[in-house]
C-alpha cells in the first residue's frame, strides 16, 4: 500500500494519475445527475466521436515529449480531407488507394519541418505556424467549396461498425484503437521511443552520448505528420466531405488534451496513455454539455481552459517540488551521471543518465 502510495505521487505519474481519477469522476457526475450517462453506449460514443482527436493527440503527446511543438496538425487534417475529397470524386480512386497517398503526405510533410527546425536551427513554433499557413491556404487553392464524398468504398467503410455488448465502434475508432497500440509500442519498447525521451530531458547532452538526434527529431515530426494525415482521413470517413475550414482549432486541442494528460511541455516527461484520457476528458466535458441541453457549447472552451491553467499549474508545482528534493539529496533518482550501459556504444548507447528530468523519464520509456 505505502509503494502503490508512493508511486502515484511519484512527481512523473502525479499528473496522469490526477487525470485518471478527474474522467472517473466526471464519467461518475454525468451516470448520475442523467439518465443513461453511464450506458456503454456513450463510453464508446467518446472514443467514436473524438477519434480522430486521439489519433493527433497521439502525434502531439511524441512531438511535445520531444521538447517541440506542432502547430499545423489541424490545417494538416483539413488538407488531407480536401485530398480525399479530390481523388475520391474527381480521381475516383478508392479509400485503400487514397490512404497510403495521404499518409505519404503528411509523413513527407511532418519531415520537412522537422529538418527545417534541427538542421536550420529554427523555433519549432515559427516553423509549425508557417506549416499551418501554408496547409490551411493550400486547401483554399485548391477549392473554396465544400466536397461531398459520394465515393461507394469510402461509403462502405463509413458505415462500418463493430458490436460490443450493448454498444458498437465505428472503423475511425478501431483505426484510432490500433494506432495507440502501435503508438505504445514505440513509446516505451524501441529504440526510437527511449531516444525521444531522451533527446526531451536534454538535447545537447543526448547529442553527447551519441544518440541519433537528426534522425529522431525528423521522425518525430514525421511521425506527427502521419498521425495527422491518418486523423484527417478518419474525420474524413467521418463526415463524408472536405472543407479547407474543417478541424480549426484542433491543434489547440491536441495540445490541450496531451497537456491535460500528463506530458510536460518542456519535454522529456510524458505518456502517451494519458493523452488517451486527456482526450477522454475533453469529450466527457462536451457530453456533459450536450446532456445538459440548457449551456452553451462554449462552456466547452471555458472548462478546457480551466483546466489546461490548472494542468499547467500542477507541473510547475511539481517541477519545483522534485528541484528541492533533489537539490536537498532526498529526490528520486540522485545525481545526474553521464556513462552509458557497459558493452554500448555509439548509437546504441543507452544512456543512464543525460539529466535529471531525463533520468525521471527513461524509466518509463522502457
Amino acid at each position: 500500500m505505502k509503494a502503490a502510495l508512493s508511486r502515484l505521487l511519484d512527481p512523473r505519474t502525479l499528473p496522469i494519475a490526477v487525470t485518471v481519477i478527474l474522467f472517473c469522476a466526471l464519467f461518475g457526475f454525468g451516470s448520475a445527475m442523467y439518465t443513461g450517462f453511464g450506458s456503454v453506449q456513450v463510453l464508446l460514443s467518446l472514443l467514436v466521436d473524438n477519434a480522430f482527436l486521439l489519433i493527433v493527440a497521439i502525434g502531439t503527446t511524441f512531438v511535445i515529449v520531444s521538447g517541440g511543438i506542432d502547430l499545423s496538425v489541424g490545417a494538416v487534417v483539413a488538407f488531407t480531407t480536401i485530398v480525399c475529397a479530390i481523388c475520391a470524386e474527381r480521381l475516383h480512386w478508392p479509400v485503400w488507394a487514397v490512404a497510403p497517398f495521404v499518409l505519404a503526405l503528411g509523413a513527407g510533410y511532418g519531415a520537412a519541418m522537422g529538418a527545417l527546425i534541427h538542421f536550420f536551427r529554427l523555433q519549432p513554433f515559427i516553423v509549425t505556424l508557417a506549416g499551418m499557413f501554408l496547409a490551411r491556404g493550400a486547401c483554399f487553392l485548391i477549392t473554396t467549396q465544400s466536397i461531398q464524398i459520394q465515393e461507394p468504398s469510402f461509403h462502405a467503410l463509413a458505415s462500418f461498425h463493430l458490436s460490443i455488448g450493448s454498444g458498437e465502434l465505428n472503423a475511425g475508432a478501431l483505426i484510432a484503437l490500433a494506432m495507440l497500440a502501435v503508438a505504445l509500442y514505440i513509446a516505451h519498447f524501441t529504440r526510437f521511443g527511449r531516444n525521444v525521451y531522451a533527446i526531451g530531458g536534454n538535447e545537447k547532452s543526448a547529442l553527447l552520448m551519441g544518440l541519433p538526434v537528426a534522425r529522431t527529431k525528423i521522425g518525430v515530426y514525421a511521425f506527427g505528420g502521419l498521425c495527422s494525415a491518418l486523423g484527417g482521413l478518419v474525420f474524413t470517413l467521418y463526415v463524408l466531405s472536405g472543407y479547407g475550414l474543417q478541424a480549426q482549432g484542433m491543434e489547440l486541442d491536441a495540445i490541450a488534451a496531451t497537456v491535460i494528460g500528463g506530458t510536460l511541455l518542456t519535454g522529456g516527461v510524458g505518456y502517451v496513455i494519458g493523452s488517451v484520457f486527456g482526450v477522454g476528458v475533453l469529450g466527457t466535458i462536451q457530453t456533459l454539455i450536450t446532456f445538459d441541453g440548457t449551456l452553451s457549447s462554449w462552456w466547452t472552451r471555458i472548462v478546457i481552459g480551466a483546466l489546461l491553467c490548472a494542468f499547467c499549474l500542477l507541473q510547475r508545482v511539481i517541477e519545483r517540488q522534485a528541484a528541492r528534493r533533489k537539490s536537498s539529496g532526498s529526490g528520486f533518482g540522485g545525481r545526474a551521471h553521464t556513462q552509458t550501459e557497459p558493452g554500448a556504444s555509439g548509437e546504441n548507447a543507452m544512456p543512464l543518465g543525460l539529466s535529471e528530468r531525463a533520468i525521471d523519464a527513461q524509466p518509463l520509456a522502457r
